[in-house]
């Protein structure tokens, strides 16, 4: 039977445990140096938490200030975690189909209540790159390698390879991956006599946790986990025969643990209101392209902008980008490490990860090539087809971490100048890829009528404030921050999140009605419509659906006097001017 240490270095004498205070030591500078690094990463919106958004994408920053907020107003104030009523008046959102991060709302609701949702978003943001590569570091010390610096040079890659960092432009679901390593070292260690209700119950615990962080990278894990399985079986067959049953009966153990107590939240997620299944495009529109694995990132030190935004669907989508120094070095450590089994099948894995994360098609250089790929069998799988598939890339950009700790730790084994050689070449290939600071813009300040909380004689509760535009994706951005810095103090109608389409696949925006319709397209193009009575008909109907209380816009909004006067056309009366807003009393309307 294979010890801890043999399943990756093949070795039968365990790691020796160094005395607790170098333990101490070692695990204060790992983790000082991540976090150091992760705060240099997030400076830029450190700086002014809630007067700065992040450029690359203040849609998703817009979006997770309404989930720490929601996360406070479950803890402080008894709403429902898995549905809120407060955003997308009448219908709601469901939280559960939704990136809705509660296990890290919830903790952090706190710092929420008394330092607002900006600030816990980017100290989740920070936090979550550092326990990422610290989590890494830890299982890789601890049972993978011998060598500290080969431990912590896996842990820097699995925490800020270039697909992490560009997840932290408002992706915090997909950040904050530190229960992923003891996931993976709880499910390998199943194979050991004696933990099958111990480590199967831990496991099942740990899902649960990932849950309530993001499915999506545990669908990445359980993926990456079965095809290593395999490969490891074909590898080495005897050690599999023997493991198989405490093996599958632990994996038994945890999915029963993990199904008791996930039943009620995944019915209602799957089940509830706001349900949906599917996204919103097809599964080939965002895709790897394979052009992007020599290239680099728009947020690493060696980064072009005009080259990655050619290779990328989006800045927070840099899911490759490797740079070809270190392709080349994961040649050589797949050379050096191919004759150990789990090596082998952890690279075998990846290869199949970075597979799916190409879709259907081939993809080189920004154009389908019509080569199709073995994704296109399972596109529309149900929950595959719930996966932006370029994601799936961020499963070989973890195991390269893993793998590089692995060849650092048996370089000692090659020749002074070959290990000379390698450390150059280890140089050569991390250093351009490492981070540099997430870009911020200003963001517009909050109107006295928000910050002051003017709103409250104006919206009782049960009644909505109507922005203008109306809170929507890349659309109504400004609503969106407000309705999440008052902390959900008043309800709003639509916003942005997943919800179901007229045919029940998912969408971002809920199903469109006339007057949003009309303000969407005032605000796009700056063209005031002719008016009919049909048209005033429908507003006071939509105002009457979305239980308004007020209408708002706040002057300097973008063709700010084109939606003036639409708004003013639709409801036959001059707005108010109340704390830097114009203000449309529409009560007797909703």
């Amino acid at each position: 039977m294979l010890t801890d240490e043999e399943l990756f270095t093949d070795r039968a004498t365990p790691v020796p445990s160094p005395p607790p205070s170098r333990r101490a030591r070692r695990s204060l500078w790992a983790g000082g140096s991540y976090l150091l690094l992760s705060v240099v990463v997030l400076i830029q919106l450190w700086i002014s938490p809630a007067g700065r958004v992040l450029a690359s994408n203040d849609d998703d920053h817009g979006f997770f200030l309404f989930v720490m907020a929601h996360g406070e107003r479950v803890l402080f104030h008894g709403d429902n975690p898995l549905v809120t009523g407060r955003m997308n008046v009448p219908d709601g959102v469901n939280m559960m189909a939704n990136t809705s991060v509660l296990a890290l709302s919830l903790p952090f609701a706190p710092v929420t209540h008394y330092f607002g949702p900006a600030v816990t978003l980017v100290l989740l943001l920070t936090l979550s790159l550092a326990g990422t590569a610290f989590a890494w570091w830890w299982v890789l010390q601890k049972h993978v390698v011998r060598s500290p610096l080969a431990a912590w040079a896996g842990g820097l890659w699995c925490g800020f390879a270039p697909a992490m960092v560009s997840h932290a432009n408002g992706h915090v679901n997909f950040v904050a991956q530190f229960v992923v390593p003891f996931i993976v070292w709880q499910v390998l260690r199943l194979r050991e006599p004696g933990r099958v209700w111990r480590g199967g119950v831990i496991l099942g615990l740990l899902i649960v946790l990932q849950v309530f962080l993001n499915e999506e990278v545990l669908l990445f894990t359980a993926i990456t986990l079965l095809v290593f399985v395999i490969a490891y079986a074909l590898a080495a067959p005897a050690v599999a025969r023997h493991a198989f049953r405490p093996f599958v009966a632990g994996i038994g153990v945890a999915g029963g643990t993990a199904l008791a107590l996930l039943a009620y939240p995944l019915f209602i997620q799957f089940s509830g209101p706001q349900s949906y299944s599917g996204q919103p495009f097809e599964p080939g529109k965002f895709v790897t392209d394979l052009l992007s694995l020599g290239a680099y990132a728009r947020q690493s030190l060696a980064g072009n902008g005009v080259v990655a935004r050619a290779l990328s669907v989006s800045p927070t989508e840099d899911n490759t980008f490797w740079g070809l120094p270190l392709l080349v070095l994961l040649v050589i450590a797949a050379v050096m490490l191919w004759n150990s089994a789990a090596p082998r099948a952890a690279i075998i894995a990846a290869g199949v990860l970075l597979l799916m994360s190409m879709g259907p098609e081939l993809r080189v250089g920004g154009h389908d090539t019509g080569i199709p790929l073995p994704f296109a069998l399972i596109q529309h799988v149900p929950v595959i087809d719930l996966v932006s598939v370029t994601r799936f890339a961020m499963v070989p950009a973890t195991i390269i971490g893993i793998l590089l700790a692995v060849a650092c730790d048996r370089v000692r084994r090659l020749s002074r100048r070959n290990r000379k050689r390698f450390w150059a070449l280890l140089v050569a290939a991390v250093v351009p890829v490492l981070p540099k600071p997430l870009p911020v813009v200003a963001a517009d300040p909050l109107p006295a009528f928000i910050a002051d909380k003017m709103y409250e004689a104006y919206v009782p509760e049960g009644r909505t404030l109507v922005t203008v535009p109306l809170p929507e994706v890349t659309n109504g951005r400004a609503g969106m921050r407000w309705f999440a810095l008052s902390g959900l103090g008043f309800e709003v109608p639509r916003g942005y999140f997943m919800g179901p389409s007229a045919d029940g696949t998912g969408s971002w925006n809920a199903p469109a009605r006339p007057t949003d319709s009309m303000l969407r397209s005032v605000q796009a193009y700056g063209r005031v419509p002719v008016l009919t009575s049909a048209d005033r008909a429908a507003a006071v109907a939509d105002l009457t659906y979305w239980r308004a209380a007020v209408v708002v816009l706040v002057p300097g909004t973008e063709h700010y006097e084109e939606l003036r006067a639409t708004v003013t056309g639709l409801l036959g009366e001059e707005p108010q001017q109340v704390g830097g807003v114009e203000l449309w009393d529409v009560h007797s309307a909703g």
